[in-house]
């Protein structure tokens, strides 16, 4: 009789541990459910995060962009005006040459001129002039023909105002 009784509570532990299995089976059930749907959600927000990311970083392009855009467009105005500054120097260098030369050359009249202005006469004689030349005489013409007139044998000094046209 021992090995039926044993045999019977062991029968009744084996309904026992089936009808708790079976018990618990529909909060297993429900907890699969819910981590199931937890996972879902966690996924879902994952995936929004991982959109707002990219979206961000698609603006940030898109700023990016635009502002090299602009820095570019900066540079080439830039570089445009640059441009136009050193093409205009080259010419206000070119006129200064010319200038330069020509005022070389009318210096180089004006010293001529004086140097072959007269002959250097007696000292000794202070009724006549110093340098005689024949069309020099102090008459009212000579104030008329300026290359006769002493005070415009002086050498041209260039000034700011020559450079403009």
């Amino acid at each position: 009789m021992a090995t039926s009784s044993s045999g019977a509570s062991s029968g009744s532990s084996r309904l026992r541990s089936s009808s708790s299995s079976e018990d618990f089976q529909p909060i297993l059930d429900e907890r699969k459910r819910k981590r199931m749907l937890s996972n879902r959600e966690s996924a879902r927000r994952s995936r929004m995060r991982k959109q707002k990311h990219l979206d961000d970083l698609m603006a940030q392009v898109s700023d990016l962009t635009n502002h090299n855009n602009q820095i570019l467009t900066s540079i080439n105005v830039t570089a445009q005006l640059y441009s136009n500054v050193e093409a205009e120097n080259l010419v206000l260098r070119a006129q200064m040459t010319e200038l330069s030369n020509r005022l070389q050359s009318l210096n180089e009249i004006i010293h001529f001129i004086n140097s072959s202005n007269g002959v250097l006469q007696n000292d000794t004689n202070f009724d006549q002039p110093a340098y005689c030349h024949p069309h020099h005489q102090l008459n009212d013409d000579s104030l008329m023909n300026p290359w006769n007139f002493s005070t415009t044998n002086q050498p041209f000094m260039p000034s700011a105002d020559m450079m403009m046209y």
